[in-house]
């Protein structure tokens, strides 16, 4: 059961993904078309305000169909063969859904609390999907209904039917189930969803007022969380749902900052839940710090190969906010200081938003810079002055925590392995030296990624071993029979990934990096032949 709650979990981040670049292309529109700011070229009418109006349009796009990126986003992973269709079919049921649900509204007006002939505004209980007003389920509404189909198409795509019902098969027979299903489903939406959202805006009250002791809880359990899988469920429901506000943090955040730009209320009056969306203040400040108490408690001979090793994923960390390049890196050789990590980076967050620091700081610095600092420094920069101020404090803070804790305990993190040649592990040029050797005098070198792949096949004892794979940002997850015949971590280092995580039950996770989707595609063709 936790395997397949992981499984969920990383399948949520497809949809996610995408709003770090749509928060961008917003948060510089509105830069660009506030005349306070630009002056007379941004004023209402010229070509420049009506160009970047254009462009906010578009941006607006993952915010304002959410629901929907998540009903098509979770097939992708989850299902185990013929993703496109398994997506055609959520859709297809998804909106069938909302149909029967404002049908059930229409010709029962009085009997679930609802009026369905007001208008869908933050509020009323209802919102509008693909032009039908409806229910507003939100994310939880389209993750549950895109998971009733995903399990409908991993049983029931290949069955086979009689020949001259054929026509029934595949795609066809999954939605005619689906459909049947959402039947009974809108009806009990229709009576149970309203007490739902009455319980959320209670909820949303407890957590506004929660002050920093929410923050610190909310901070502590995403990131502890993080091995698991499971920290998906606790941000999502505040970045992308209701728990805080309606329609989530991400799409209130990005709605506003035109506003946020010329009030002279500060951005903790403006935007009080805010200290839900610091996350990202130790993806940057903390990876900074972490990151050089590693190199310099790395033995000398080796701290060279911990720079290279470390400072690509710190990089990568501090400027996308993605960071479990550089933190899986020291958390299965030296779990304690996870707790560590997890301590200080509720604490960062805790201390930012008690002076004031609020905003979307999920993410790393082109995020901040985008949706931040850009368009609002002018009008609030003493808030995030104290910003850099405390995270440079922390940094410190990270440091020499960490140098302390791994000399006083003698934690083997990257450089102070006992073997003298693991070091050259951590590395993937003696890996890829040996395969472009392999590969002289063929006419056409085999991609990396396909490279990468046919090793991974190898160290997991080969496709007979493996029941199913997907992926999450970064780690490449399997589900295989055998885990006696699966190498080591250290083979799998050599063959180019950074880890390798047993998660028990038959799981394991190959740390990949960003180019896992690729990787997991060219594991899937392998798997085929």
């Amino acid at each position: 059961m936790m395997k397949k709650i992981q499984r969920f979990g990383g399948a949520m981040l497809a949809p996610v993904m995408l709003f770090s670049f749509f928060g961008i292309i917003i948060g510089f529109s509105l830069l660009f078309s506030n005349q306070t700011i630009m002056g007379d070229i941004a004023a209402p009418g010229t070509l420049w305000y009506k160009f970047w109006n254009v462009i906010a349009a578009g941006g607006w796009t993952p915010f304002f169909q959410l629901p929907i990126l998540f009903v098509v986003g979770l097939p992708i992973s989850l299902a185990k063969k013929y993703a496109a269709r398994a997506t055609m079919e959520a859709l297809v049921t998804y909106i069938a859904f909302n149909y029967f649900v404002n049908a059930i509204l229409t010709l029962w007006p009085n009997s679930f609390g609802v009026d369905i002939t007001q208008a869908a505004t933050t509020g009323s209980g209802l919102t509008s999907i693909a032009g039908i007003t409806t229910l507003d389920t939100g994310m939880i509404g389209a993750l549950l209904i895109s998971g009733i189909v995903v399990y409908l198409h991993n049983r029931y795509y290949e069955q086979e039917l009689p020949e001259m019902l054929s026509i029934f098969s595949g795609s066809v027979f999954v939605t005619m189930i689906g459909f049947f299903v959402m039947v009974p489903l809108a009806v009990i939406m229709c009576f149970v969803w309203p007490t739902i959202q009455e319980g959320m805006r209670s909820m949303q009250g407890f957590f506004i007022n929660s002050g920093s002791l929410g923050v610190f809880v909310y901070q502590f359990l995403q990131k502890i969380l993080i091995p698991t899988g499971l920290h998906h469920f606790v941000y999502a429901p505040f970045a992308y749902d209701n728990a805080v506000i309606e329609g989530g943090m991400a799409a209130y955040w990005a709605g506003h900052i035109g506003d946020f730009q010329t009030s002279a209320q500060s951005l903790k009056e403006l935007y009080p839940f805010g200290g839900f969306s610091l996350s990202g203040m130790s993806k940057v400040f903390g990876t900074a710090g972490l990151s050089l108490a590693i190199i310099q408690t790395a033995r000398p001979d080796k701290k060279k190969k911990v720079i290279a090793l470390i400072a690509p994923a710190a990089l990568t960390a501090i400027l996308t906010g993605i960071t479990e390049p550089i933190e899986f890196t020291f958390l299965f050789v030296a779990p304690a200081l996870w707790v560590v990590h997890a301590l200080l980076d509720a604490s960062i967050a805790t201390v930012s938003y008690a002076f004031g620091v609020v905003g979307d700081f999920g993410g790393g610095l082109i995020n901040w810079l985008g949706l931040d600092w850009l368009p609002l420094w002018k009008f609030h920069s003493s808030t995030y002055i104290t910003q850099i101020i405390i995270g440079l404090i922390f940094t410190a803070i990270w440091y020499f925590v960490f140098t302390f804790i791994i000399k006083k305990f003698n934690l083997k993190t990257p450089g102070r392995e006992d073997d003298l040649e693991s070091m050259q592990l951590y590395s993937k040029a003696d890996y890829e030296n040996k395969q472009k050797d392999k590969n002289k005098g063929k006419e056409e070198e085999i991609p990396k990624h396909l490279r990468q792949a046919q090793a991974y096949m190898a160290l997991v004892g080969g496709k007979e071993n493996v029941i199913d794979v997907t992926n999450c940002a970064t780690r490449l997850r399997l589900t295989i029979k055998d885990a006696n015949k699966v190498a080591s971590s250290t083979e799998f280092q050599a063959a180019g990934a950074s880890g390798l995580v047993n998660t028990g039950n038959g799981g394991i996770q190959i740390i990949v990096g960003l180019t896992v989707p690729t990787v997991r595609e060219s594991f899937e063709e392998l798997m085929k032949e």
